[in-house]
């Protein structure tokens, strides 16, 4: 799960000025992966095939990516690899993202009042704040993968559901981020083609009182916190099969497996608050995430004899996904073998 906008923004983001995203071993057949499903996939690994969209002789390659992903794999990225040194443009997965006017000295300034804005107001804990049940829930999570840190339990639930969920990764032989982007920069840098990033930027003229207003702001937080909770005690098993299925290629295996993911609902308690909803201006973020990507894409299949892009492989998978916008605009799409 990415952090929210004001997760990113009050946590991790403070100090800058502007942000945003083993040995080979033999491929493991996804038969097996589904037997001994505790285990995750080490080594070098081919990853999935790539989509095909195309209108006349301009075509847009699109790969499907997934996050947690086994954090000991090395990603066989050839393919993709003479893609990119082919492309014109290379299209990134739409995103949300925030831009401070701060200079760095100000930045540091504002640390220690971002860290307090994790807190909830009037000096709350979690087992105030959360259902009693949902609270229980929340300690047995809470030892197994964070330990006996007693200062999270002065956090909000956004920020404890996205700690807890971190740590829980990292114990379960996954992780966030790594295996695909650096892959894909070092291409990108070789060939130097064209990047669109069609992302919802948020432009924070004034962090500090931003960070105030926030501190003071009630958060609706609690369906992040419960679908964390949820997919912790429920989804892990599926998340590693997940990611294994990534990793060998198995898209059958990928479209059999079912999918919750919690990261909506946790981007939408930072998002729908007064302080992001005043600067943004926008009312239905997905939205308008869903339309820039889909007329970056246009655009480039319009332009371009070749395009890479990244999507979520859920965007594949889903019924009114970005990829079936496409085709029912009269693009031809091919799924990978």
């Amino acid at each position: 799960m990415r952090p929210g906008l004001l997760a990113c923004l009050l946590v991790s983001s403070s100090l800058s000025p502007a942000f945003a995203q083993s040995s080979p071993g033999p491929v493991t057949p996804a038969s097996d992966i589904r037997n001994i499903d505790t285990v995750v996939v080490t080594g070098s690994q081919p990853g999935p095939g790539m989509w095909k969209v195309s209108k006349g002789d301009h075509v847009m390659w699109v790969l499907g990516t997934v996050s947690p992903l086994p954090s000991r794999m090395e990603w066989q990225s050839s393919e993709v690899e003479r893609v990119i040194a082919r492309a014109d443009e290379v299209i990134w997965s739409p995103a949300i993202t925030v831009s401070v006017k701060v200079g760095f000295f100000s930045g540091l300034l504002l640390a220690p009042k971002a860290l307090g804005a994790r807190k909830n107001p009037d000096g709350e804990t979690l087992a105030q704040v959360v259902p009693a049940d949902m609270y229980a829930r929340w300690q047995v999570l809470k030892r197994k993968y964070v330990g006996r840190d007693g200062g999270i339990e002065q956090w909000r639930p956004l920020f404890a559901a996205i700690e807890l969920y971190d740590e829980a990764i990292k114990d379960s032989g996954l992780r966030k981020s790594g295996v695909v982007g650096p892959v894909l920069q070092r291409a990108i840098k070789a060939r130097k083609p064209k990047e669109t990033n069609p992302a919802v930027t948020v432009v924070i003229a004034d962090p500090k009182a931003a960070l105030t207003e926030f501190r003071a702001s009630k958060l609706d937080d609690m369906d992040c916190f419960a679908k964390t909770l949820q997919r912790l005690e429920t989804d892990l098993d599926a998340m590693r099969l997940r990611a294994n299925a990534w990793a060998i290629g198995d898209i059958a295996a990928l479209r059999a497996l079912p999918y919750s993911d919690q990261s909506e609902a946790c981007d939408r308690a930072a998002t729908e608050t007064g302080v992001v909803r005043k600067r943004l201006g926008i009312g239905d973020l997905e939205a308008e995430k869903r339309s820039r990507w889909l007329q970056a894409a246009e655009q480039a299949l319009a332009n371009n004899a070749v395009t890479f892009a990244v999507l979520p492989m859920r965007e594949f998978l889903k019924t009114d996904g970005y990829i079936a916008a496409l085709q029912a605009r009269g693009y031809a799409v091919e799924a990978p073998e």
